[in-house]
């Protein structure tokens, strides 16, 4: 399958924006609030036909799953009921029969003579869908929940593991009724009595991998109606007035709209990472459609809700159009077994005796290469003793190992992604990652200063990247950051903290909390220059030995066994040359240097809850002597099928940053996104950690019978720390929904 050339972003991009206008000018949504009549459909799919969409799935190279999906996308956006579904469907188990019956339908189907509607039948992990007993060439049975039956000409139904059947629907015994769900027109009840039909030998296993094609390509329908609604919504918040101002100024509906964002994205990437593997035939295909399904089932029903939340009593009005979308986005995601049957799936590949837990995000050539260096390092310079001996240490030693970071620095990884002419090895965003995996599966020290040397190579001067960057890239220098004050938290323009010119130094007055890296040699930080300007304009950017006299520093331990520190700077004098970028101009410096931490934390985050999960799953599958394991209790699956399927989200999120990284850079907003969700996931895993794992789990470090010395329950606690650092996850909303959404200030 690699040897076929498929179709290409561009190519699908071109593919959605030609149906998006096409579905704009020839359907009105109102037809389906009234219930379509079939001739309405037949019509449309008629033109849809003539747009090409018919033939998709019957050949990667001309359209594979992720072409069946923009499709599907597009339909449930448009909130047009044509038989996509079920006609991609047909292609994908029909194209390889050599059936005469199976090519005659194909044809049909692709050439607009014949619309085909498909039912899994017996096969449908919902009992309740029905199924048909075939006796010979007669079948007889219920099929509930059939699609737009009423306008097709054609059945596709499988009638057991290996076998599908033809059945004209116009043909003796079939009974086609219409049937309302969720309030809405759309599904029918075919019922057969002693029906002729053409049964269809297919391999085994097809029929098994077609139903996550089924699923998958319904969770795209769904996210395109998720999509639209919440776009609905969007712009509805940036006009309705309500107290003299848009609701979109609201901090609970610019955060309830930011959540909503988060998830979709989500859902989109998840979806499209998830087809392309299908048609690339990679292994793990099956696995992360299990994935995509078992995360937008939850997640487009939440978005539908939030989204009807924020219209009020105008969305529930039905001739207002979310309601089509409300009704879409549910029937999809409960379609097939749903949320549960896809769990299900991801827990039986995860706890399988075989598995190798969670599979290795692809980081191409390149990346795969460094990553594979990078673990032969490491057990080389990183392992037996020395690893051992560092882990005897309490958490709040295990933060930094000098001589680790020296050991690093010879190598230059901690340049690896700075440009050339720093000394850097100018390497991509995902070699970066594949560093940052790599370690953290090694569960090595911190190194480097990334921020601040970035920062310096954007905003310093020739002497300042001359002078320090050196020290940073050869692990011998580490830099703190002084922003966060007293009065100020995560309102970096409120700080107070003053740097006053005399003479040839600064002189710097006021104070920093919650200061983690206090012990560094430098301090990157920020104080005001101006206070008669405006709160951003006034403030400088700043590098200050932690050596100068006047700086007392006030160690105290943080809840996750850390330390941070209050540090008082009393007349602190430095050089004129310490100012990093213009003065008066630090607030560019400032956030240039906080978009790109944020554009890196999201993924540090969730390859740490990677790497935990990994722990926890072997707890998990491990057999006590009775022959027993967690993995056999039902509940526990299921909170790790969740838990797996978020993480793969969140990984696809630091994939995505990386990849607009590597064109440019990561927009502010996308890097929040990712660090919202990412944080957050980590809470949600600390605390499932102790559910699964009971009392034991709880025992801190060095405390006789904690499991792995204490990790997971430290591992909660340290959770807090990612939610709240580097603006607060509500700063970080708010960035999402005003920078990405056009909400007002």
């Amino acid at each position: 399958m690699d040897a076929i050339e498929l179709p290409s972003d561009d190519v699908r991009d071109m593919l959605r924006d030609s149906l998006r206008g096409f579905l704009g000018g020839h359907w009105n949504a109102d037809s389906v609030r009234r219930g379509a009549a079939p001739g309405e459909i037949t019509a449309i799919w008629s033109m849809l036909v003539g747009q090409g969409v018919a033939t998709l799935g019957s050949n990667p190279a001309e359209g594979g799953l992720r072409e069946v999906s923009v499709v599907l996308g597009e339909l449930g956006r448009a909130a047009c009921p044509a038989p996509m579904w079920s006609a991609a469907l047909t292609n994908f188990a029909l194209a390889a029969s050599p059936s005469a019956a199976a090519i005659d339908l194909l044809q049909a189907v692709h050439a607009g003579s014949a619309r085909a509607t498909f039912s899994f039948g017996t096969l449908d992990p919902d009992l309740g869908s029905g199924d048909i007993e075939v006796t010979g060439d007669r079948a007889t049975g219920l099929l509930r929940f059939v699609e737009a039956a009423a306008s097709c000409t054609h059945l596709l139904v499988a009638t057991a593991r290996s076998t599908l059947g033809i059945v004209a629907l116009n043909g003796p015994g079939v009974e086609v009724s219409p049937a309302r769900a969720m309030g809405a027109w759309g599904f029918c009840e075919a019922r057969l009595d002693m029906a002729p039909v053409t049964s269809i030998a297919v391999h085994d296993g097809m029929l098994d991998d077609l139903l996550l094609k089924g699923k998958l390509a319904l969770a795209a329908r769904a996210h395109g109606a998720a999509r639209r609604a919440f776009e609905l919504a969007t712009e509805y918040a940036r006009e309705r007035q309500q107290f003299g101002q848009p609701i979109g100024k609201f901090q609970a509906i610019q955060h309830k709209l930011a959540n909503g964002l988060i998830a979709l994205e989500g859902v989109r990437l998840i979806l499209d990472h998830a087809a392309s593997l299908h048609d690339r035939d990679h292994d793990d295909w099956r696995y992360f459609v299990n994935c995509a399904v078992a995360f937008a089932s939850s997640a487009l029903r939440h978005v539908s809700l939030e989204t009807h939340h924020t219209f009020g009593a105008i969305g529930y009005a039905d001739e207002h159009e979310a309601p089509l979308h409300f009704r879409r986005v549910h029937l999809d995601m409960i379609a097939l077994g749903g949320l549960q049957h896809a769990k299900r799936g991801v827990a039986s590949d995860l706890f399988d005796p075989r598995s190798a837990g969670l599979p290795e995000n692809d980081l191409g050539p390149a990346g795969n290469r460094l990553r594979e260096g990078v673990r032969q390092w490491l057990e080389q310079n990183w392992s037996s003793d020395r690893k051992a001996e560092f882990d005897r240490k309490p958490f709040a030693k295990r933060e930094f190992d000098a001589d680790f970071a020296r050991d690093v620095g010879r190598t230059g990884w901690i340049g690896l992604g700075w440009p050339a002419e720093f000394g850097g090895q100018a390497r991509s965003p995902l070699e970066q990652i594949a560093l940052m995996e790599t370690m953290e599966r090694a569960e090595a020290p911190r190194f480097g200063a990334a921020i601040q040397a970035n920062a310096l190579m954007m905003f310093g001067t020739v002497e300042q990247q001359r002078r320090y960057l050196p020290e940073i890239l050869s692990g011998e220098a580490m830099h703190g950051m002084g922003y966060s004050e007293p009065q100020a938290g995560s309102d970096l323009a409120a700080l107070r903290t003053s740097a006053v010119r005399d003479g040839d130094h600064w002189v710097i007055n006021g104070q920093k909390i919650w200061t983690t890296t206090w012990w560094g040699k430098y301090m990157f930080l920020a104080a005001r220059t101006d206070r008669g300007a405006k709160p951003h304009a006034g403030i400088s950017m700043f590098i200050v030995p932690m050596n100068a006299e006047g700086i007392t520093i006030r160690p105290a331990t943080t809840m996750y066994d850390g330390s941070f520190a209050n540090i008082f700077y009393d007349n602190v004098r430095i050089p004129l040359e310490n100012l990093v970028g213009e003065v008066n101009g630090g607030w560019k410096v400032l956030t240039g240097a906080l978009a790109f931490e944020r554009g890196l934390v999201g993924g540090g985050i969730v390859l740490k809850v990677a790497h935990a999960f990994e722990q926890l799953r072997r707890h998990v599958m491990a057999r006590d002597d009775a022959g027993a394991a967690l993995a056999d209790d039902p509940i526990v699956r299921d909170r790790m099928a969740t838990l797996a399927a978020e993480i793969e989200v969140g990984r696809l999120l630091m994939m995505h940053c990386a990849e607009l990284a590597a064109n440019g850079a990561t927009p502010p907003e996308y890097g929040a996104i990712s660090k919202v969700f990412s944080s957050e996931l980590m809470e949600r895993f600390g605390e499932a950690a102790l559910d699964i794992l009971g009392m034991r789990a709880a025992l801190s470090e060095q405390m006789p019978g904690a499991i792995d010395n204490g990790r997971f329950e430290q591992n909660l606690r340290h959770s807090l720390m990612w939610v709240i650092s580097i603006g607060t996850n509500e700063i970080q909303r708010s960035l999402i929904a005003q920078r990405a959404l056009g909400l007002p200030r």
